[in-house]
């Protein structure tokens, strides 16, 4: 192992994206070990004197630094946070945010090849289509709160902030009518939450759908179908369970908070678990699993793998965040093309993994782009399409 002073260097170098692979891997383990308080106070000095200095060094704004000493106290402190959150993510979050506070705040000058964009693309919106029993579509997005519909006894109303909600209306509590179905539909560059009859809340990503009753009125279980990538945050009722399906999986609760990322072109399923209990199985499998908070489970080729989760990654879009911890490139421009509305486009050869970086996905599309090109050594060009965004594309190059 290095002593304090090469791993210093070896941060530096990381600040300098001069940092290898393997070398960021080596500063990330050192984390683990028990004498790593003596390293994050050493590092923290180093943030200190790159906030006095000038020149073509970089300036780290105070409220940075703050966040900095923030992330680490609060995982010093909270036990929960800490056996959630490893302190190798906790390490990969102070690395991460130094990174592209150093790319964000160096003068412009210093980038030799600019990133070729004619126009920029603005990130997700609220948004999504809301398709009722009857069939009748409805744009959500651009509707003023207030009340949208009502059916089957139900009254569908959107918040100020956005959010739809599902009330069922009281003199039709015990109704014996025939289940009707809604979906909930976010298109790419949107996202969307719904408040459901029984008091579940459900966050949906860009390019999801979620498929549920209009009223759990008279059901024996709570269910509803997700493709695409979800929060849940589910409303305690031991008596009637909450199930969730995807293509590849089934997902039982009594009352939990957990997350599930089931896009069709991604090879695996993931569930991760915040708090409570889940049951997860396999579509046509007798296989299942219990699992615990903290904990994410990946179905894949039919089989269940548990394992501990990056819960801060697993939840950073819910949370406004792009946080990449060694992603492959392809995998991270498929979030990319989502968010933002675009297609993707490879030239040459692009062979990119590892990719770590953290930033707002309230960032107009040239910045996230800006900071991997800065940071893997690629470089892309948008092209912007017609006015209403068809044939939008990035090519990614070498």
């Amino acid at each position: 192992m290095k002593d304090q002073d090469q791993l210093i260097a070896l941060f530096n170098k990381y600040l300098s994206n001069q940092c290898s692979l393997d070398e960021l891997q080596e500063l990330m383990q050192y984390f683990n070990s028990t004498q790593s308080e003596v390293l994050e106070e050493r590092i923290l000095q180093e943030f200190e004197s790159l906030t006095e200095q000038s020149g073509n060094q970089a300036a780290l704004p105070p409220r940075v630094f703050e966040k900095i000493k923030t992330r680490i106290s609060v995982v010093k402190a909270d036990p929960v946070r800490r056996s959630l959150w490893t302190r190798w993510v906790a390490a990969a979050c102070v690395l991460l945010i130094v990174g592209l506070s150093f790319y964000f705040y160096r003068p412009a000058e210093q980038f030799k090849e600019p990133l070729a964009i004619v126009q920029d693309i603005d990130p997700a919106r609220n948004g999504a289509i809301l398709t009722l029993a009857n069939g009748q579509k409805i744009g959500v997005g651009d509707l003023k709160a207030g009340d949208i519909a009502q059916q089957s006894g139900v009254q569908i109303s959107k918040t100020a902030d956005g959010e739809l909600v599902y009330t069922v209306l009281p003199s039709r509590e015990n109704s014996a009518d025939v289940v009707s179905y809604n979906t909930l539909t976010t298109s790419r560059g949107e996202q969307t939450q719904v408040r459901l009859p029984d008091g579940s809340v459900v966050f949906l990503n860009a390019a999801s759908s979620l498929r549920f009753p209009t009223s759990f009125s008279n059901l024996k279980e709570r269910r509803v179908e997700v493709s695409g990538e979800a929060y849940f945050e589910v409303a305690k009722d031991k008596a009637h369970p909450f199930i969730v399906s995807t293509a590849q999986q089934e997902v039982k609760v009594l009352g939990t908070l957990f997350n599930i990322n089931s896009y069709a072109e991604e090879a695996e399923t993931k569930t991760t678990l915040v708090e409570g209990s889940i049951r997860i199985a396999g579509i046509n499998s007798n296989k299942s699993k219990i699992m615990v908070p903290g904990q994410q489970g990946v179905i894949k080729d039919g089989e269940i793998l548990l394992s501990k989760a990056d819960v801060e990654q697993a939840l950073s879009w819910k949370n406004g965040d792009f946080v990449f911890t060694g992603e492959d490139l392809k995998a991270v421009m498929r979030q990319v093309s989502r968010w933002y509305n675009v297609e993707v486009e490879y030239q040459g050869n692009i062979n990119s993994s590892g990719v770590v970086s953290t930033i707002s996905r309230t960032k107009k599309l040239s910045e996230v782009l800006k900071a991997l090109q800065a940071n893997q050594g690629i470089h892309f060009k948008v092209s912007q399409g017609d006015a209403n965004g068809r044939g939008r594309r990035v090519l990614v190059m070498p």
